[in-house]
Protein backbone atom coordinates (compact mmCIF):
# COMPACT_ATOMS: atom_id res chain seq x y z
CA UNK A 1 0.00 0.00 0.00
CA UNK A 2 1.47 3.32 -1.11
CA UNK A 3 1.18 6.49 0.94
CA UNK A 4 1.21 9.93 -0.59
CA UNK A 5 2.82 12.96 0.95
CA UNK A 6 1.35 16.30 -0.08
CA UNK A 7 0.56 19.79 1.14
CA UNK A 8 -3.19 20.49 0.96
CA UNK A 9 -4.48 23.52 -0.89
CA UNK A 10 -5.99 26.35 1.14
CA UNK A 11 -9.74 26.55 1.40
CA UNK A 12 -11.19 28.34 -1.62
CA UNK A 13 -14.00 29.86 0.42
CA UNK A 14 -11.72 31.69 2.86
CA UNK A 15 -8.75 33.98 2.52
CA UNK A 16 -6.76 32.36 5.35
CA UNK A 17 -4.06 29.71 5.05
CA UNK A 18 -5.35 27.43 7.82
CA UNK A 19 -4.44 23.74 7.55
CA UNK A 20 -2.45 24.34 4.36
CA UNK A 21 1.01 24.89 5.82
CA UNK A 22 1.60 21.35 7.06
CA UNK A 23 2.47 18.33 4.97
CA UNK A 24 0.13 15.34 5.14
CA UNK A 25 0.95 11.63 4.88
CA UNK A 26 -2.13 9.74 3.74
CA UNK A 27 -2.60 6.19 2.45
CA UNK A 28 -4.01 5.53 -1.00
CA UNK A 29 -7.30 3.58 -0.98
CA UNK A 30 -6.63 -0.15 -1.11
CA UNK A 31 -10.20 -1.36 -1.57
CA UNK A 32 -13.09 0.46 -3.24
CA UNK A 33 -15.91 1.80 -1.11
CA UNK A 34 -19.21 -0.02 -1.15
CA UNK A 35 -22.78 1.12 -0.58
CA UNK A 36 -24.84 -0.52 2.16
CA UNK A 37 -27.98 -1.89 0.49
CA UNK A 38 -30.28 -1.24 3.47
CA UNK A 39 -29.38 2.31 4.56
CA UNK A 40 -27.35 3.54 1.59
CA UNK A 41 -24.30 4.43 3.70
CA UNK A 42 -20.89 4.35 2.07
CA UNK A 43 -18.50 1.99 3.82
CA UNK A 44 -15.06 0.55 3.35
CA UNK A 45 -13.05 -2.35 4.73
CA UNK A 46 -9.79 -0.41 4.38
CA UNK A 47 -8.92 0.95 7.83
CA UNK A 48 -5.79 2.77 6.64
CA UNK A 49 -7.91 5.38 4.89
CA UNK A 50 -8.67 6.82 8.33
CA UNK A 51 -5.00 7.55 9.06
CA UNK A 52 -3.87 11.07 8.22
CA UNK A 53 -0.58 12.25 9.73
CA UNK A 54 0.53 15.90 9.67
CA UNK A 55 4.16 17.07 9.60
CA UNK A 56 5.77 20.52 9.58
CA UNK A 57 8.13 19.76 6.68
CA UNK A 58 8.28 17.31 3.80
CA UNK A 59 11.60 16.00 5.13
CA UNK A 60 9.96 14.96 8.42
CA UNK A 61 7.18 13.14 6.57
CA UNK A 62 9.68 11.43 4.28
CA UNK A 63 11.90 10.30 7.16
CA UNK A 64 8.86 8.92 9.04
CA UNK A 65 7.81 6.92 5.98
CA UNK A 66 11.34 5.54 5.57
CA UNK A 67 11.66 4.59 9.26
CA UNK A 68 8.27 2.85 9.21
CA UNK A 69 8.96 1.06 5.93
CA UNK A 70 6.04 2.70 4.15
CA UNK A 71 6.36 3.07 0.37
CA UNK A 72 5.51 6.66 -0.50
CA UNK A 73 5.35 9.22 -3.25
CA UNK A 74 5.66 12.97 -2.86
CA UNK A 75 3.38 15.35 -4.68
CA UNK A 76 4.91 18.81 -5.13
CA UNK A 77 3.26 21.72 -3.36
CA UNK A 78 1.08 23.95 -5.49
CA UNK A 79 1.65 27.50 -4.36
CA UNK A 80 -1.09 29.97 -5.25
CA UNK A 81 -0.10 32.81 -7.52
CA UNK A 82 -1.23 36.17 -6.22
CA UNK A 83 -2.93 38.26 -8.87
CA UNK A 84 -2.76 41.98 -8.30
CA UNK A 85 -6.16 43.50 -8.86
CA UNK A 86 -6.91 47.15 -8.48
CA UNK A 87 -10.51 48.19 -7.88
CA UNK A 88 -10.17 51.65 -9.54
CA UNK A 89 -9.05 49.93 -12.75
CA UNK A 90 -12.66 48.82 -13.22
CA UNK A 91 -13.64 52.44 -13.90
CA UNK A 92 -10.81 53.56 -16.17
CA UNK A 93 -11.89 55.31 -19.34
CA UNK A 94 -9.34 53.44 -21.49
CA UNK A 95 -10.48 49.88 -20.68
CA UNK A 96 -10.39 47.39 -23.52
CA UNK A 97 -13.81 46.02 -22.58
CA UNK A 98 -16.58 47.98 -20.86
CA UNK A 99 -17.11 47.16 -17.20
CA UNK A 100 -20.35 45.33 -16.43
CA UNK A 101 -21.77 43.62 -13.39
Amino acid sequence: MVARIYRPAPNAMQSGRGKSRNWVLEYEPEAPRSIDPLMGYTSSTDMRQQVKLRFDTVEEAESYARRSGIPYRIEPAHDASVKKVSYPDNFRHDRKFPWTH
